[in-house]
């Protein structure tokens, strides 16, 4: 009887050893599924962060080419607006551009 309860005792020892060890392994197991989600999600952050560095840096470069474009065209606007002929105020009948003479007349009559 004694050797037969030491064998069941040991048998059950050696069951709930096993048992543990099972326990390790499938937490061990855990955390380094774990890690790699970890991992690879940190990863996914990194390259989605990048991607928006880039298109930030795409939008900065465009903003810069349009406003370049912008300003040498409202050069050339400048720069042909100043050599346009300006309307003529000093013409005949309209010296500092105000009706005299034989218009002045006209103009005030009543008829």
């Amino acid at each position: 009887e004694r050797r037969e309860r030491e064998r069941k005792l040991s048998k059950e020892m050696a069951e709930k050893a096993t048992k543990e060890l099972e326990k390790m392994q499938l937490q061990e197991k855990a955390e380094e599924k774990y890690k790699e989600w970890l991992k690879k999600k940190r990863a996914e952050e990194a390259e989605k962060k990048k991607k928006e560095k880039e298109k930030e840096k795409e939008r900065e470069a465009e903003l810069q080419e349009k406003k370049a474009r912008s300003e040498k065209i409202f050069k050339e606007w400048l720069h042909n607006a100043r050599n346009k002929p300006r309307p003529v105020l000093n013409g005949y009948g309209f010296p500092r551009g105000k009706s005299t003479g034989l218009y002045f007349c006209y103009t005030n009559v009543v008829t």
